[in-house]
């Protein structure tokens, strides 16, 4: 059994602005004692919750009284996370300054300083007293509510000033058993698209992440050649314009819901998922050998390992098992002959040196993949006959092994893959 997490945010109505300054003040002494931990952590290398919190609890207690004791304790396991993560940091070299600076802080609650008063409100204890708060619930919510999740004790506040609206972190989790698979669904995660293999059918899922890379790319470089002229490399209209960009909420939309597609159904057939293993940084030795600036930064960031991990939460879920094997040579040998398959001129479709038959070049991968698991003895999917195939046996030497490629318009609205294939075809047969 493992246990699985997942955050949600709710929000609280507009607060009257009597009761809103409390937690002002609140945040404000919540604040203070993390900068005050996370520097003096950094300095004296101390990266643990515990001992931070023997050294310096006491003295928290002194300044900050009025406060529930309690919030000593989350603020140090707050700033024990943030010093942790600058010396990890600071150690490879990756930053710009000797101090860690704390921009924006969430306020840590655990059971003493929070509890549930119904499904639709909830207690927060302050230097005033237990404040009571209405949550303003949503589908997402009562989805875990309604579906064996149990509320964690811990959970954060963060202030909206502008609304005078808290927003509520709330974390759901449940313990998941992993089942043993009938099969396996092969996954490659590719730049500008992920092919999936299921029941000996290859599905190519297009997620235009060049194009969305590209495009946001360049209209930064026009947001920074304006303003850089006029107001400074500083300047903070510039830095406001850059945050209204959803660079990366495009791409985890793309991501989560390609995740939920593969692992709804290989959790239909009771599949496991079988995957590439590509290391901490992939992105890095990809464009190690790579000069052209615009290429290496695409490459960075189409985050393969985002989507894999995407994949890999949401099998959690489910209690499927992923299986990561060794990607070496997975697109260039043909699954049949083992020989090397001839690509011209960058193209994506090539010819087996052996059995002459054309391959795609993600449809290779994806095959090779099944084939690396299936090498221990596994018990394999029935993969049934190709239509394509021009002899009596699936993948025969006849064949164009080409996959079916589905428009990111198509699977972005469905969530059921055989309503999004069934919408293919009709697209199909009305063209």
């Amino acid at each position: 059994m493992a246990r699985v997490a997942r955050t949600i945010v709710v929000e609280t109505p507009p607060i009257p602005r009597r009761l809103f300054r409390v937690f002002v003040e609140v945040e404000g002494m919540y604040r203070n004692m993390v900068e005050q931990l996370t520097l003096y952590a950094v300095r004296e290398g101390v990266s643990s919750f515990t001992k931070l919190k023997a050294l310096k609890y006491r003295e928290l207690r002194n300044l900050y009284p009025q406060l529930p004791s309690h919030y000593a304790y989350t603020a140090c396991q707050d700033a024990s996370a943030r010093a942790k993560s600058f010396l990890r940091l600071k150690k490879r070299g990756l930053t710009e300054k000797a101090l860690p600076e704390v921009n924006t802080v969430s306020i840590w609650l655990d059971d003493h300083l929070w509890k549930t008063n119904g499904l639709t409100s909830i207690k927060v204890a302050t230097h005033k007293g237990w404040v009571p708060l209405e949550v303003v619930p949503h589908k997402q919510y009562w989805k875990y509510v309604n579906s064996g999740w149990r509320l964690a004790p811990e959970a954060k506040i963060k202030l909206n000033k502008r609304s005078r609206k808290l927003l509520v972190y709330l974390t759901f989790a449940k313990e998941v058993g992993e089942y043993k698979p009938r099969g396996y669904v092969s996954v490659d995660v590719n730049e500008g698209n992920v092919t999936v293999l299921l029941d000996g059918v290859a599905l190519l899922f297009e997620t235009n992440v060049k194009k969305v890379v590209l495009g946001y790319y360049y209209r930064r470089k026009r947001v920074q050649e304006r303003y850089d002229a006029v107001y400074g490399t500083n300047s903070s209209r510039k830095k406001r314009i850059l945050r209204k960009l959803k660079e990366k909420e495009k791409k985890d939309d793309a991501r989560w819901k390609i995740a939920n597609i593969i692992v709804r159904e290989a959790s239909k057939r009771g599949y496991a998922i079988v995957m590439e293993r590509l290391g901490r940084r992939p992105g890095e030795k990809m464009v190690s050998r790579i000069r052209d600036r615009q290429l290496r930064h695409r490459i960075f960031q189409a985050a393969f390992r985002g989507m894999q991990k995407a994949i890999e939460e949401k099998a959690r879920e489910h209690g499927l098992p992923v299986v990561y094997v060794n990607p070496r040579n997975t697109s260039r040998l043909c699954p049949i002959h083992c020989s090397e398959i001839a690509y011209e001129n960058g193209s994506r479709l090539g010819r087996c040196a052996k059995g002459g038959e054309a391959w795609h070049r993600d449809v290779v991968a994806v095959w090779n993949l099944l084939k690396i698991r299936l090498g221990d003895g596994s018990t394999a999917p029935s993969l049934g006959r190709s239509p394509l195939d021009g002899s009596l046996v699936p993948l025969g030497s006849t064949a164009t092994h080409e996959p079916t490629a589905i428009a990111r318009d198509l699977w972005a609205r469905w969530k059921s893959l055989d309503a999004t294939k069934n919408l293919y075809k009709m697209i199909g047969m009305n063209i």
